[in-house]
């Protein structure tokens, strides 16, 4: 069933109360902050046959050869870990009030840089309906209310969340806008994107087009998380090995998700072993897009129905599926000079033990995380031990890579004096 498209009378009201709930989530202690997200971790375990009944409603709308249809899936194990991941950010320490620097100047003043709230954090997601949980949680231990804006895909099962996490609040005294869930029409993130009365942060998550579309038309503040076009290089000095299990995690392990790897960089030099490298790849029917020099060495030795010639288009592509693009490399600087042209900033890695090789790489690739001999699918906020994440911030400005506690803080400067009067 769908919902009624609101008013902008009524998009305001409920923005107006995110505001004022975020005045009262910047004063709560730690001690009533932990109690609601161990409630809510039990609760959630509680009620999971009614997450996993909203969770069936969606699904059924979607084809499960849709990319989307793993982020969307919700199952007995998957919430369990929700509810885990709860518990471990009651766990951390909250980063609010937290004394970035401390200065005495030469007049006496004492100058304090202080992490403080953004207020209102918003975040518009697609199929991702654990993006519910985390936003929540790392919100309310941060001090901040949260607006969330989540796809017409997983309506159902935000929904059902989104009531959980109220009901919670509400027993737990506090104010259930501290969480609030718009409508997943497209009117409603038209008036997101533009309510700067309302909204301290904006974190877009989902696809290239999803962050393009933010970008262009928000008037609030962004942060751009999300999409990569994630790769691996496999050095002239690659352990085969290693190489082998990086490849086949990196693009395997769960396919729709931003760190999944998208273009395998081999070096000419290493080409006899690229069959090898793939093998497992073949097992789990991943497409390969392969250039002419890759295309020939695994003619033969990779299921021919899932072998392709590449294309321009194949290289700078987030497959978000079972397909990979191969390019063959002539050295070091021809890697790095295609991650430059096709990356998007995202997670690049190596696999080199060379280590002059791994420095350079470390070094030069401008991206938020940057491997060496470990698999990309480690970018994530819980591997990170960041309890989990808000998103993948993939731009240089205030955050960079998983967001965690700290990256939903800014700071304020206090200024304390006896007097003191400037000349």
């Amino acid at each position: 069933m769908t919902s009624p498209i609101p008013s902008d009378t009524a998009l305001e009201a409920l923005l107006a109360s995110a505001r004022e709930a975020a005045v009262e989530t910047a004063s709560l202690d730690a001690t009533s902050i932990n109690a609601t997200l161990n409630a809510l971790a039990d609760e959630t375990e509680r009620r999971i046959p009614e997450l996993l009944s909203a969770n069936a409603a969606d699904l059924a709308r979607m084809s499960p050869d849709d990319p989307k249809y793993d982020r969307l899936q919700l199952s007995e194990e998957r919430i369990r870990s929700i509810a885990s991941d709860l518990r471990k950010v009651a766990t951390l320490p909250s980063p609010e009030g937290r004394i970035l620097q401390e200065t005495l100047r030469p007049n006496g003043l004492k100058l304090k840089k202080v992490a403080v709230p953004f207020g209102v954090v918003a975040v518009i997601y697609e199929a991702r309906p654990n993006v519910t949980f985390d936003v929540f949680s790392l919100c309310l231990k941060s001090g901040n209310a949260c607006v969330l804006k989540g796809g017409s895909d997983a309506e159902n099962s935000n929904r059902a969340i989104a009531q959980l996490i109220g009901d919670v609040l509400r027993k737990q005294g506090l104010n259930p806008h501290i969480i609030t869930l718009l409508p997943s029409d497209r009117k409603a993130t038209e008036y997101l994107l533009q309510a700067r009365d309302y909204i301290d942060l904006l974190i877009p998550r989902g696809s290239a087009a999803l962050i393009q579309y933010v970008r262009r038309e928000a008037t609030v503040p962004v942060i751009e998380t999300g999409a990569g076009v994630c790769h691996t290089y496999f050095d002239a000095a690659g352990d085969l090995e290693k190489g082998k299990a990086i490849v086949c995690n990196a693009k395997t392990r769960r396919v729709s998700v931003c760190n999944a790897l998208d273009c395998l960089l081999v070096h000419r030099h290493r080409l006899a072993d690229l069959p090898a490298l793939c093998a497992a790849l073949g097992e789990k029917n991943v497409r390969l897009y392969s250039d002419p020099e890759a295309f020939r060495c695994l003619r033969g030795h990779y299921p021919d129905a899932l072998l392709n010639p590449a294309t321009e288009e194949s290289y700078g592509t987030e497959f978000l599926s079972y397909a990979l693009a191969i390019r063959t490399v002539g050295s070091l600087d021809e890697a790095l000079r295609h991650i430059r042209r096709y990356g998007l900033k995202h997670s690049e890695c190596i696999v080199t033990e060379d280590s002059a090789a791994a420095g350079r790489f470390l070094r030069e690739v401008d991206a938020a995380c940057v491997y060496a001999n470990a698999s990309t699918a480690f970018t994530d906020g819980g591997q990170f031990g960041l309890g989990a994440e808000i998103g993948i911030s993939t731009q240089k400005l205030h955050a960079r890579g998983p967001m965690g506690l700290e990256e939903l803080c800014t700071y304020k400067w206090l200024i304390l004096g006896n007097g003191q009067i400037r000349p």
